[in-house]
């Protein structure tokens, strides 16, 4: 599958961006870079990528407002973020356009590779779960990050998508934290752990219509979906 897999590098750092490719194709990766966001977006348009990777800082186009236009023209194709930042509202602010993963410069080729090999498991187990779920009187469309009631829909984020679907996989039943965290973030640091917790609060706020359906912390173990009835 690797020797298939077509990816699209913004990076504005010549020298890293060659390093990058070149290692990237190396490892069976066939790789275009791009030196701004602006460039990317125009070969995303035009060719077929099956891996996004997206310096955060850029000019003409940084790789927030990239991502967000790559995801009007594909809400599936993983992306993967670089950034010198390591500040948590940059990072909150990547995954809410639908960031997979996110690297903080500097980091080693290796680990970049493991975490894009992560996401693409991910993608392929994907396609054999279940993508939809009734929740009391909600309907939970994952492919389409929809959360529907009495025809009123809710847009989710992709992180939103990928814990209610946990949740909905156990429902009734505890979804343990540290799962959750390796499943959707790769990791359990308390920087994930914290949010996870606000995407948590988001979900409750969506369910709060039907008095039958209860999303509960289990101290120090988890969340559990409850649906009474």
């Amino acid at each position: 599958m690797e020797q298939q897999m077509k990816v699209l590098l913004a990076e504005d750092d010549k020298n890293l961006g060659t390093i990058l490719k070149a290692y990237l194709e190396a490892k069976g990766f066939p790789t275009t870079l791009c030196g701004d966001g602006q460039e990317a977006l125009e070969k995303f348009k035009r060719e077929d990528y099956n891996f996004c990777v997206f310096d955060v800082m850029m000019p003409l186009m940084d790789g927030f407002t990239l991502a967000a236009e790559i995801r009007k023209l594909d809400k599936k194709v993983p992306m993967l973020f670089l950034t010198a930042k390591a500040m948590q509202e940059d990072k909150l602010k990547g995954f809410e356009l639908g960031a997979d993963d996110y690297l903080t410069k500097p980091f080693s080729m290796e680990e970049l590779l493991l975490r894009m090999k992560a996401i693409l498991r991910r993608s392929a187990e994907d396609t054999v779960r279940p993508s939809i779920f009734t929740i009391g009187s909600f309907s939970f469309d994952y492919n389409r990050q929809l959360l529907t009631r009495g025809g009123e829909e809710n847009k989710l984020t992709s992180k939103e998508s990928e814990l209610l679907r946990l949740l909905c996989e156990n429902l009734n039943n505890v979804l343990d934290r540290s799962v959750a965290l390796n499943k959707i973030w790769y990791d359990d640091s308390y920087f994930n752990a914290r949010s996870m917790d606000v995407y948590i609060t988001k979900l409750r706020k969506y369910f709060k219509e039907d008095s039958s359906i209860e999303l509960m912390n289990v101290h120090g173990v988890g969340f559990k979906l409850l649906v009474n009835g």
